[in-house]
């Protein structure tokens, strides 16, 4: 396996198997096995799952970065939150999102179901932007 290096900046926070990093000063760093890790804007605080999409992407990030008990959890709170949004969406692309975000966390693939997620984020903050303009309309 090769290497990843890492570089980041002063108070930047790293969790690499569930354990959270803050870094005190600038440091270049290289995983050199393989690790459960997100950095950076990556992460989600509890706080900011304020929206449906933005719930999902918290929990399959504690599918992939908490503790066993805590991935086992988070995993199965995906899955709702998922069932959930598909019951209330009739759009086909935000469907195939849920549907491979889930599967990919299924098959432990976490970092592949983020990005999946990351993507229905973007969606989802471009309809509530255009909610407003819509309301508006005559």
């Amino acid at each position: 396996m090769s290497t990843l290096v890492l570089e980041l900046r002063q108070g930047d926070l790293l969790v690499v198997n569930g354990a959270p990093l803050r870094f005190r000063n600038r440091a270049r760093i290289e995983l050199t096995s393989r690790a459960r890790f997100l950095f950076g804007k990556q992460i989600m605080e509890a706080a900011s799952a304020t929206t449906p999409a933005r719930r999902l992407y918290f929990a399959l990030q504690t599918a992939y970065i908490g503790n066993d008990q805590e991935r086992e959890t988070g995993l199965e709170l995906a899955r709702d939150l998922a069932n959930e949004f598909r019951g209330v969406t009739t759009s086909p692309e935000v469907q195939d999102l849920l549907d491979g975000a889930i599967i990919a966390a299924e098959r432990d693939e976490c970092y592949q179901a983020l990005k999946l997620a990351r993507r229905l984020m973007q969606h989802e903050e471009a309809v509530l932007d255009a909610a407003p303009a819509m309301q508006a309309l005559p």
